[in-house]
Parts: structure tokens; C-alpha cells; sequence
């Protein structure tokens, strides 16, 4: 009930309104912060109303979430600080999660600092991994399959020495090395390296028959080249699941050389008829200018008669004498040479 004076004076109405209004947000985060402060107290990991408003109004942190993860690690016996809890928050870092890895590496019994599950958790950020994952894979090895099933491929492909393919599928158990979790490879090279090493062992076998009789002798190939040195594995087993003969490529390429040899002796060949029609037509083009010269030669015959008979040099009787020796001389070549028949087919 508001007094006459009260309602007569409308500044001192406004100021109690908003008195009001202050009073009420006042209380409604006194009971936000009193419900955050009781259930950690209640829990044992008790924080200091005062960090809580720190935490609140000069950090922007969500003060609720990150008193649930240090609620959570003294629940299970980690005594982490909110300090810790807040640092790996404001990194950019997942503090529920990581404060789950570090509770179940420890129910595992294995041991695992909060630095460290810290640091992987920021490394694995961005990518399908998470310090959940490492630290399950370190619990419970992970299967690994070789060829990687979204590769295109399904069988890890080798020539032994005869020339003949063997085809393989391998397994590989890994656990995760925590202490080598960060800065080092992960599936991927291991992988590779697995392909590698059934690739070499598979081509230094004298026979594909070798291969097929004792394909555990990959496995202990592959293990003892020391693969996961520089990953965040630990190699347990490699397993050969499957091997299969493949295509003979050694016959394959022999017959490919042979292919190749055959078409470079026909370009060869090519090359010696080209040669050779070259210099048939180079002979015919000289024939030619020979029997030209030949010709021309016949034509200054008459010419050089003529001029003798001006000159003096030669009689007519001589010439008669030279016509005579001339068809005598015909005469001789047409007896000599056989008879042609006129009509073959007559």
C-alpha cells in the first residue's frame, strides 16, 4: 500500500521502482550464484562466492560449467582446481571431456596427467579425434584395416620375384601411446607403413608359392622395420587376413617388351624401305640425266659431220664409208639377237 505523500511525490515512486527492480536482479543472482555454490559444496569441491562473481562478471566464463567439471574430477578423486579447469577452458579447450579421460584413464589404471590430457585434447581439436578417443584406444586397442576401407583399394598388391602377383589384406592392432600422443602421426601413416613393409617383404620373395605357405613371415617382417616409431600408436599385432594370387606381370611385361621390340624393328624397317625407294628413285633421276646427256650428245653428231665436211676434214667418200659401217653394223646386232614372234599367243 503506497502512502498519500508517496503517490503525491512521482520521483521518489520512480526511484523506489527501480530500487525495486535492482533488489530483485540482486536476488535472482544471489540465488543463481547460492545454487552454483551449494551443489559444490555439497559435492566437496567447494568455491568461494567470490570466484564464482570473478568468474561471472570478469572473466565471462560460464562459472556453472566449469564448476560441474571440478565437481566431477573430485567425485572421482582428482583434485583439480578451478584455476586448472579454467585455464584449459579459456584455450579453447572441451573440460568435460577432458576431465572424463583423465577419470577413466585413471579407473584403467593408467596413468595420465592433467597437462597432458590437456594438451592432447587441444591437439585432436578439429579434427574426428578427441582425448576420449586416445584415451579409449589406450584402454581398449583399435583394429586397423590395411588397405583403409574409404582408399579405392582392397588389396595391398606385390611382385614376387618370379613375376607373379600376391595380393594381401592385413589387420593391424594398435594401442594408443599417450606419452606420444601429441605432435605424431596417426592412422594414416600407419598404414602406409604397413603397405610398405607387406609390399617389400612380398617383392623380396623368391616365389609367390613362398608367400602363400607362410604369410606370418609378412607379419614378422612387417613388425620387425619398428612401424610405429613418430605415430601416437603402439603396434600390438599385425594380422594377415587374406592373400591371393594375382595376374602373372612378369609374363605381362615381357610381352609388353616384346610388343615394343617388335613395332621399334618395323619402324627400323620402315625407315631402311624409305631409305631404299629413296635411292631407287635417286638412281632413276641420274638414269635419266645421263640418257639426257646421252641424247644431247647424239644431237651434236650431225652438227660436228656437218662441220668437218665444211672444213675439209672429212670427204664425202668418207662419210659413205662411215653410213656403210654404220648399217653394217646394224645389220650384225639384228642377225645376232634371237627372233621375237609377233604373236606369242598364235
Amino acid at each position: 500500500m503506497i502512502s498519500p505523500a508517496l503517490a503525491a511525490n512521482p520521483v521518489a515512486l520512480v526511484g523506489l521502482a527501480i530500487l525495486g527492480l535492482i533488489v530483485l536482479v540482486l536476488f535472482f543472482v544471489f540465488v543463481s550464484f547460492f545454487t552454483v555454490w551449494m551443489k559444490a559444496l555439497s559435492s566437496g569441491a567447494q568455491v568461494s562466492i567470490g570466484t564464482l562473481i570473478a568468474m561471472r562478471f570478469f572473466r565471462r566464463l560460464p562459472y556453472s560449467h566449469i564448476v560441474d567439471a571440478r565437481i566431477m574430477s573430485v567425485k572421482a578423486g582428482i583434485d583439480l582446481s578451478i584455476n586448472q579447469i579454467e585455464t584449459q577452458y579459456m584455450a579453447g579447450g572441451n573440460i568435460i571431456e577432458t576431465v572424463q579421460a583423465l577419470i577413466n584413464a585413471k579407473k584403467a589404471g593408467i596413468f595420465l596427467e592433467w597437462d597432458k590430457a590437456c594438451a592432447i585434447d587441444l591437439a585432436t581439436k578439429g579434427t574426428s579425434k578427441s582425448v576420449m578417443e586416445a584415451v579409449h584406444t589406450s584402454i581398449n586397442p583399435k583394429v586397423i584395416d590395411c588397405p583403409a576401407p574409404g582408399s579405392g583399394r582392397n588389396t595391398i598388391d606385390g611382385v614376387a620375384k618370379d613375376g607373379i602377383q600376391v595380393k594381401a589384406r592385413a589387420r593391424v592392432t594398435v594401442r594408443s601411446n599417450l606419452d606420444h600422443y601429441v605432435g605424431n602421426a596417426l592412422e594414416e601413416t600407419i598404414i602406409a607403413r604397413v603397405g610398405e613393409g607387406i609390399v617389400t617383404t612380398i617383392g623380396s620373395a623368391e616365389s609367390y608359392k613362398f608367400v602363400l605357405e607362410n604369410p606370418d613371415r609378412i607379419s614378422k617382417n612387417v613388425l620387425e622395420r619398428g612401424l610405429d616409431v613418430g605415430t601416437a600408436f603402439e603396434i600390438i599385432s599385425i594380422d594377415i587376413a587374406d592373400v591371393d594370387v594375382g595376374d602373372n606381370i612378369g609374363a605381362k611385361l615381357q610381352e609388353a617388351q616384346a610388343i615394343a621390340n617388335k613395332n621399334m624393328a618395323q619402324a627400323q624397317a620402315e625407315i631402311r624401305r624409305a631409305a631404299a625407294v629413296a635411292l631407287e628413285q635417286e638412281m632413276k633421276a641420274r638414269v635419266q640425266e645421263m640418257q639426257a646427256k646421252v641424247v644431247e650428245a647424239e644431237a651434236e653428231v650431225p652438227l660436228a659431220l656437218a662441220e668437218s665436211l665444211r672444213s675439209g676434214k672429212m670427204g664425202f667418200m668418207d662419210y659413205y664409208r662411215l653410213q656403210n659401217i654404220q648399217s653394217d653394223t646394224a645389220m650384225r646386232e639384228s642377225i645376232s639377237k634371237p627372233e621375237e614372234d609377233s604373236n606369242p599367243q598364235g
